[in-house]
């Protein structure tokens, strides 16, 4: 496989791995920070959510800036101005500032970080070949499994060294990240002046929609992982074998993605959401509960790989940044509704709303097949 022996790929992994790092930090740094400071756990809650809503609104025109000055130069910078606002954040906040002080302080870091996602996925673009780039979205979402684990038991440890070094920690893998951008990329198109081409929005339309539709059902498991076990009438902490199962069965959709290494056909994998979205809803016991985890993990990789390779062979090259970031708000929009479901409906109901998400972007797939599936499958 020559994905593996290629030296370029590997360091952009690594920089997006600690680009991603900070963001799996804060829920839980942001909370020791808080508490520690003023007492109350609660507005770290509160200074997360101010965090993401920031990072959604400045998404778009960070992808934007990121396309206009190119990525690598963009991200260097950006990286850099969200290390310093984390760097504020902990100075003020151990000097004791006022809630509404930190609170507008977790803004700018924020809004600057929205887009830096979408800059590091247009440069994977240039980093592989079109013919390693499943493979490549395959293999950076199995990392990326552990980067998700990783963040809060970083902060645990760091934790004991004070309430504000975990904020400090991600200032530093900031920075760190910058170091690993990559500096070399290949033109895949001869054509400089896309500046002024639209993005083909109706094109692109199917593939966000799956976006949206992993994070919709996903954070409805794992929001609603505790009235799901609780309805079976187990002790809150087997939650915690859900949990295995469900970060096991991506990993394990994504190897097994990565190994046979074409784009294949999205539908298969929203089917797979519809069936085990369906099984969770039902309420069939441990076996239906882990069956259907199971089923929407494994194909959880294999969607989201397919829906960014198909959106990058649509999105104009000088308009990647400002494309990827708009899917990757897109996808946050259904993690945030996901949630919002678990705390206002029936548990039961919940899983539908991702069923219904997957039937709706399976049909838009079956309504344009040519312009939505018609992407010849690749291999390496």
């Amino acid at each position: 496989m020559t994905l593996l022996r290629n030296s370029g790929y590997w360091r952009w992994s690594a920089g997006v791995q600690l680009n991603r790092l900070p963001a799996t930090m804060a829920p839980l740094a942001f909370t020791v920070l808080t508490t520690a400071t003023t007492g109350s756990y609660r507005l770290g809650g509160i200074m997360m959510a101010v965090f993401v809503a920031a990072e959604m609104v400045g998404a778009v025109p960070t992808g934007r800036l990121l396309d206009r000055v190119g990525p690598a130069r963009g991200l260097v910078m950006m990286l850099s101005l969200v290390a310093a606002g984390l760097f504020l954040l902990a100075a003020v906040a151990s000097a004791g500032a006022p809630d509404l002080v930190l609170l507008a302080l977790a803004i700018p870091p924020g809004l600057v970080a929205g887009g830096l996602s979408g800059g590091f996925r247009t440069l994977l673009a240039g980093t592989v070949t079109e013919e390693e780039l499943p493979r490549a979205v395959s293999i950076d979402a199995m990392i990326f499994e552990g980067v998700i684990v990783g963040g809060p038991l970083l902060v645990a440890l760091l934790a004991t060294s004070g309430p504000a070094v975990p904020v400090l920690a991600m200032a530093v893998v900031a920075l760190l990240a910058a170091l690993f951008v990559p500096r070399r990329v290949v033109t895949r198109d001869p054509q400089r002046t896309f500046e002024h081409q639209p993005i083909p929005v109706a094109a692109c339309v199917p593939w966000l929609m799956g976006l949206f539709t992993v994070g919709l059902l996903l954070s409805t498991i794992e929001v609603g992982l505790l009235p799901l076990v609780q309805r079976l009438g187990a002790p809150d902490a087997t939650t915690a074998i859900v949990i295995v199962v469900l970060c096991a069965a991506s990993i394990t959709g994504s190897a097994l993605y990565a190994v046979r290494g074409k784009v294949g056909d999205p539908r298969l994998f929203l089917a797979g959401f519809v069936l085990g979205g369906i099984v969770v809803s039902a309420g069939l016991g441990w076996a239906g509960l882990l069956g259907g985890v199971a089923l929407i993990g494994v194909c959880t990789g294999p969607l989201m790989a397919v829906s960014s390779v198909n959106l990058q062979k649509l999105l104009p090259e000088r308009r990647r940044a400002e494309g990827f970031s708009l899917a990757f708000t897109v996808q946050a929009s259904g993690f945030g509704l996901g949630s919002l479901a678990i705390g206002v409906l029936p548990v039961w109901l919940c899983p539908l709303l991702g069923v219904l998400a997957a039937l709706v972007s399976c049909g838009m797939l079956v309504a344009h097949p040519r312009r939505a599936i018609g992407t010849p499958s690749v291999t390496s």
